[in-house]
Formats: structure tokens, C-alpha cells, sequence
């Protein structure tokens, strides 16, 4: 399929989407299980993940910065600024299309292959409202993550610095609080709103409009992260065009 008809498609799923929705009791089960898979069960990632890189910026600035004359205060800046803006929104979206987005297209894949989402059709169920639509609910709960990575990534960033001597923790803290612009904490949620879409959708698309067998899944998965990717770094660089320049 050339990729014109697959964009065509995608967004075609979009209006199937809404054809005919699932029983309101149903549909609350759902979301809460996909609450609980997608993003309950990847917390433990970000906080780890979010704590070490923001003391590996921590470090590597403190390493580069030797000039005596720039104050050490730039360290905290410097962290926020990484964190904020590009490292909570953008790297840990590619971690999770790795991690949400291959569970997501396995698991609607399996679904195919095994044919139990022609047995919810024939049941009258509109499938795409069934098993997309949650997924979408719950990623619009990814900013609260990324919140949760920001403060995580700060406080691995002053842990980094203080107990390594780089800076004292007045420092670190003058320089996190030094020329904040509230519009960044804003055009990170934007992001972060934009990519969630993007993890619950493609994935679900490569999921649902496969064709094969139990192989087949698993390279569904593999395009699926990687078309993931490519859209959250190329929607990264329009936002960002958009919203900051």
C-alpha cells in the first residue's frame, strides 16, 4: 500500500471511529484498563529513566562549563531548559512509542489474527470505537506523566549537582528559577497533548489494518515504532517552528 493510501486511511479511521459508540458502561471499563496498562505500568520507566538523564545533563554541563567568569548558577538554567523542553516531551514519547506503541499494535494485531475483531463486528460492535477509542482516552492522560518526568528529571538534575560538588544548592536553585518563561511549560504540554494522539492512534492503525499472520505481528510492531518516531520528531519540529520562533 503506497503511503498516500495509507494516510488516506488513517484518517478515514478517524471518522469510523466515531460511527458508533460502545455502551457508556463498557466504555468506562475500558478506559480504566487502559489506563492501567498504558500508563500505570509505564511510571516506573519515566521516573527512572527522567531521574538519571537529568543528572547525566546535570553533570556534562557542569563538566563543560570550566570558564570561571560564567557562573555556576547556568547549570540549573541549563537542566531546566533541557528538561522541560525537549527531554520530558519529546524522549520520553520516543520511549513510549517503543513501549506503549508495540503493546498497543501486538496486542489489536493479535486481535486480527486471531479473528476476534471480525467476531466483534458480526456482534454489531463498531471495533475501531471498541478498542481505539479507549487508548485514545487514556494517552490524553500522558501529560500528567510528563509532568511527573519534568519534576523528576529537576530533582535528579539538583541531586547531581549537590551531592557531586558541582554547585552549591542555592546555585542550582537561583539558576532554576533564573529567566523561566511560563509560555515553555505551556508549549510542553501542547506537545505532549499532540504526541499522546499519535501513540494511541498509529500504532492502533498498524495494529488494525494488518494483514498476515503471528510474523506479520511482530513486524506490524516494529513499523509501527518506528512511523511513531518519525511522526513525534517531525511534529516536534513544526511545533516548535510554530510555537517558538
Amino acid at each position: 500500500m503506497s503511503y498516500i493510501e495509507s494516510i488516506g486511511q488513517y484518517f478515514i479511521m478517524f471518522r469510523d471511529l466515531f460511527k458508533k459508540m460502545t455502551k457508556a458502561s463498557q466504555l468506562k471499563r475500558l478506559i480504566l484498563q487502559e489506563i492501567h496498562v498504558l500508563m500505570t505500568k509505564s511510571l516506573g520507566i519515566v521516573i527512572f529513566i527522567s531521574f538519571f538523564i537529568g543528572a547525566v545533563i546535570t553533570i556534562q554541563t557542569a563538566l563543560n562549563l570550566s570558564n570561571p567568569l560564567i557562573p555556576k548558577s547556568l547549570i540549573g538554567y541549563a537542566a531546566r531548559q533541557s528538561i522541560i523542553l525537549e527531554f520530558s516531551p519529546t524522549f520520553i514519547s520516543v520511549i513510549m512509542a517503543g513501549k506503549v506503541g508495540s503493546y498497543i499494535t501486538s496486542s489489536i494485531g493479535t486481535m486480527r489474527v486471531t479473528e476476534q475483531i471480525d467476531a466483534l463486528e458480526v456482534m454489531g460492535i463498531n471495533s475501531l470505537n471498541y478498542l481505539v477509542f479507549p487508548k485514545i482516552i487514556a494517552m490524553l492522560f500522558y501529560p500528567f506523566m510528563i509532568g511527573i518526568s519534568m519534576f523528576i528529571g529537576i530533582f535528579g538534575a539538583y541531586m547531581a549537582a549537590t551531592i557531586g560538588g558541582f554547585l552549591s544548592s542555592s546555585e542550582f536553585l537561583t539558576g532554576l528559577q533564573e529567566d523561566f518563561i511560563p509560555f515553555h511549560i505551556i508549549y510542553a504540554f501542547i506537545k505532549t497533548f499532540i504526541f499522546a494522539i499519535i501513540l494511541a492512534t498509529i500504532p492502533s492503525y498498524h495494529g488494525y489494518y494488518m494483514k498476515g499472520g503471528a510474523l506479520e505481528v511482530g513486524r506490524a510492531s516494529t513499523t509501527s515504532f518506528v512511523w511513531t518516531s518519525v511522526v513525534i520528531i517531525v511534529s516536534n519540529y513544526v511545533i516548535t517552528q510554530l510555537l517558538l520562533s
